[in-house]
């Protein structure tokens, strides 16, 4: 705000300068002792901070402009405007407004000659200190618009961390509660069993050279619990660990929900599956997976694509997986390491990979059901 208006003021300075030299022909000492003056006040107006300070300096050197027109040269009458609206930037509101009504008081004591100039020095003023206001204004509206978001940012990034935070917690306790469960478990199922199994066993052993009948008896009774807990303990162990198709279409549906966060949501990626999927074994899931990622790899370099679409289909006699883009494709297919690489992990259990690049690209993974059993 303030070098606009610096250079509003010394434009009509130099105006004044040079209006005053071409009339009288010459400057005065006293012209220039004023002009210096002029000087010194208005730079020394930026050089304060306080507001009240600013307004002081510019009264004063308003009234050393009047001063200077009565005395000197009625010129001087042209800076007065600019002092005006300065004055109004630094007393907002009604009062501060109500000063620029003063711009019309030196019309009178103005040579009818002067009056024009005075007009159109008032009217380039005050379109400088529009335009300034404008600008000030669109300013301040992008600083509050920035605070905002820089606000909004930072209570994201709070949420973030505190969901973030809610998840770690929240996984630790799932782990400890499963963990308790499973203590729990033991201890009523399998450890009651291997207790009773070890007090017959005892009681066997007492018995044995006194009640040889007793003691067999005895013994068949811990063999029958000791095969009962184990029998619990692999029933535990089958609940716990998880389905071979769980893990391998879940695994699937992460990766694709990986890439689309990963890249902005820049694609869409889907997993289908139709079939039995528990026909599927854990080998042939890790060569589903990993040629998988290799075909949505060169997907993702080469084709241009928005759309990657994974298909799972176990068949009478082959288990399907197909990744397919709406990429560009290409007419003729290269081989290259990678597509090599998907050969040879399909051909150690007697599968094939079948790649298509006329309409889009499409890799086909075929894997024997045979290789399940």
């Amino acid at each position: 705000m303030e070098y606009w208006l610096i250079g509003n003021k010394a434009a009509l300075l130099f105006y004044v300068i040079a209006a005053t030299y071409f009339l009288s022909g010459t400057s005065t000492s006293w012209e220039i002792l004023a002009y210096l003056l002029y000087l010194i006040l208005n730079i020394a107006i930026p050089l304060f901070k306080p507001r009240n300070a600013k307004i002081v300096l510019v009264l004063l050197s308003s009234a050393f402009l009047v001063l200077c027109a009565v005395r000197l040269s009625p010129e001087f009458l042209l800076l007065l405007p600019v002092h005006l609206f300065e004055l109004v930037e630094l007393a907002p509101g009604a009062a501060g407004r109500s000063l620029l009504a003063l711009a019309i008081v030196p019309l009178p004591f103005l040579p009818k000659g002067a009056i024009p100039v005075y007009i159109l020095a008032t009217a380039l003023s005050s379109l400088v200190y529009l335009g300034m206001r404008t600008q000030l204004d669109r300013l301040e509206r992008m600083d509050h618009t920035r605070e905002k978001l820089r606000s909004e940012l930072e209570r994201l990034s709070r949420t973030l961390g505190e969901n973030e935070e809610y998840i770690r917690q929240s996984e630790y306790t799932i782990k400890l509660e499963e963990r308790n469960r499973l203590s729990q478990r033991i201890h009523d199922e399998i450890g009651h069993s291997m207790a009773g199994a070890l007090i017959q066993m005892e009681a066997s052993r007492t018995l044995l050279h006194v009640d040889r009948d007793k003691s067999a008896e005895l013994l068949g009774n811990a063999i029958s619990i000791s095969k009962e807990g184990l029998e619990r303990i692999r029933l535990a162990l089958k609940d716990i660990k998880p389905k071979s198709e769980e893990l391998g279409i879940h695994r699937l549906r992460l990766y694709a929900d990986e890439l689309s966060a990963k890249h902005n949501n820049s694609f869409t990626t889907t997993v289908t599956h139709e079939g039995e999927l528990d026909a599927i074994t854990p080998l042939q899931w890790k060569i589903i997976q990993e040629n998988t990622t290799e075909a949505v790899t060169n997907a993702m370099k080469y084709s241009q694509a928005t759309v990657i679409g994974i298909e799972i289909q176990v068949l009478n006699r082959f288990v399907k997986s197909v990744v397919s883009d709406n990429g560009i494709g290409t007419d003729k297919v290269i081989k290259g390491l990678g597509i090599v690489g998907m050969e040879e992990r399909a051909a150690a259990i007697g599968g094939t990979v079948v790649v298509d690049g006329t309409r889009g690209f499409r890799v086909t993974t075929l894997l024997p059901r045979e290789a399940a059993r």
